[in-house]
C-alpha cells in the first residue's frame, strides 16, 4: 500500500501551514476583503467612489535567485517583503494604488515554519503598502525542488483614475531625471552577484569592502517600496513619468517611459554607488556596461519631471525624508 505521504506530499503539513498563517493573512485585511482564508476564490469589493474613471492595473513577478541567498542564510522572513514591494512598485510607477496581493509558494517538501516566515514577510509589506493579502496557493511537488528550496511568485492588483495614468506620454525634451536611492540589489542581478561574490567569499564572511557586514546580510537587504514617494508627486501632478529600476538597469527601464525619438543623458557621477556594487565589479572584473545593464547601481526609482518643477520635487522629497538626486535629463 502506497499513500500520498509516501509519494512525498504531506497534507497534514499543508493544514498546519494554513493554521499558522491565518492570523498573518487576516492582519492585512482591508474593508474591501469579503472572504476569509480558505475559500476557493478570494472576493474583494473595491471602493471606486473617489474615482471618475477607475482603471485596474496588475502585475506579476518573482524574486529570482535572491532565493538562493535566503536558502544559504536559512532566513526566510524578508524574501516575502521583497516580492510584495517589487510588485507594488511596478504598478505604483503607473500611478496606481495597490488594492490586493496574491502569492504562489511552491516547494518539494513543505516546512510549515519556513512557509510561515515567508508569509510573515508578505503580511508586513502588505500592511506597509495598505493592500490586502487575500489569497494564494501553496504547492508541494516532490522531486521538483532541491531539499529545503522553494519558489515564489506574486500578483498585485491596483487602481488608478484613467486621467491620472502615468505612461510617459507627457515626457518631453528638457525634462530632468531625479533618482531615489535603492536599498542594494533589490531583486535583480543575483545570478551575476552570486557567481562573483561566492567565488571569493562564504555567505557569513564580513569583508572590509562591505563595511564589515556579512555578505549574506547585504544580499538580503529588503527591496524597498516607493509607493509613498511616488504618490507624493502624483497627487500634486508633479511628475511626467516614473521608472522602477529592475532587470535591465537604469537606462533600459527608464527608456520604457520615454517617447520614441527621445533619449536619456545620465550623469553616472552624481551619486555614490553602494559598496556591494563596487565589490562585485572589482572582484569579478565586470565591465561597466554589464554593470549598468544588470544592476540598479544604487538608484531604484527615477522620476521624470519638467525642469521647472525640479527644485520643488527635490524639496518635497527631502522634506519627506527621501534623498533625491538629480541624475540627468531627456534629450
Amino acid at each position: 500500500m502506497i499513500t500520498y505521504r509516501d509519494a512525498g506530499v504531506n497534507i497534514d503539513a499543508g493544514n498546519e501551514t494554513v493554521n499558522r498563517i491565518k492570523p498573518l493573512v487576516r492582519s492585512t485585511f482591508t474593508p474591501g476583503v469579503l472572504t476569509d482564508i480558505g475559500a476557493f476564490g478570494a472576493f474583494f469589493k473595491p471602493d471606486f467612489t473617489t474615482y471618475q474613471e477607475p482603471v485596474l492595473v496588475s502585475s506579476v513577478d518573482g524574486v529570482g535567485t535572491k532565493l538562493k541567498v535566503a536558502f544559504l542564510m536559512d532566513r526566510h522572513n524578508t524574501i516575502g517583503q521583497d516580492l510584495v514591494n517589487h510588485c507594488v512598485n511596478d504598478i505604483a510607477v503607473c500611478g496606481a494604488i495597490p488594492m490586493f496581493f496574491m502569492d504562489y509558494f511552491s516547494t518539494g517538501s513543505l516546512n510549515p515554519m519556513v512557509a510561515e516566515e515567508v508569509i510573515w514577510g508578505f503580511s508586513i509589506a502588505c500592511r506597509e503598502n495598505g493592500c490586502a493579502l487575500i489569497g494564494g496557493e501553496t504547492a508541494e511537488m516532490p522531486d521538483l525542488y532541491a531539499p529545503g528550496e522553494y519558489d515564489l511568485a506574486g500578483t498585485i492588483v491596483g487602481v488608478v483614475d484613467r486621467a491620472q495614468i502615468l505612461d510617459g506620454s507627457r515626457v518631453q525634451v528638457g525634462d530632468v531625471l531625479i533618482g531615489l536611492p535603492s536599498t542594494g540589489l533589490h531583486t535583480n542581478g543575483y545570478s551575476l552577484a552570486r557567481k562573483v561574490l561566492f567565488s571569493k567569499y562564504q555567505i557569513e564572511d564580513t569583508p572590509e569592502a562591505l563595511g564589515g557586514r556579512a555578505v549574506g546580510e547585504v544580499l538580503l537587504d529588503v527591496h524597498r517600496s516607493y509607493l509613498s514617494a511616488i504618490q507624493l508627486l502624483a497627487q500634486k501632478d508633479m511628475a511626467h513619468a516614473f521608472a522602477h529600476i529592475t532587470g535591465g538597469g537604469l537606462i533600459e527601464n527608464t527608456k520604457r517611459v520615454i517617447p520614441e525619438g527621445l533619449a536619456l543623458q545620465v550623469d553616472w557621477s552624481t551619486w555614490d554607488r553602494p559598496a556591494i556594487f563596487n565589490c562585485i565589479q572589482s572582484i569579478g572584473g565586470v565591465p561597466e556596461d554589464d554593470m549598468r545593464r544588470t544592476f540598479n547601481l544604487g538608484i531604484g526609482l527615477v522620476a521624470v519631471v519638467a525642469a521647472s518643477q525640479a527644485e520643488a520635487v527635490l524639496m518635497l522629497w527631502r522634506e519627506a525624508g527621501e534623498k533625491p538626486i538629480l541624475i540627468g535629463k531627456v534629450v
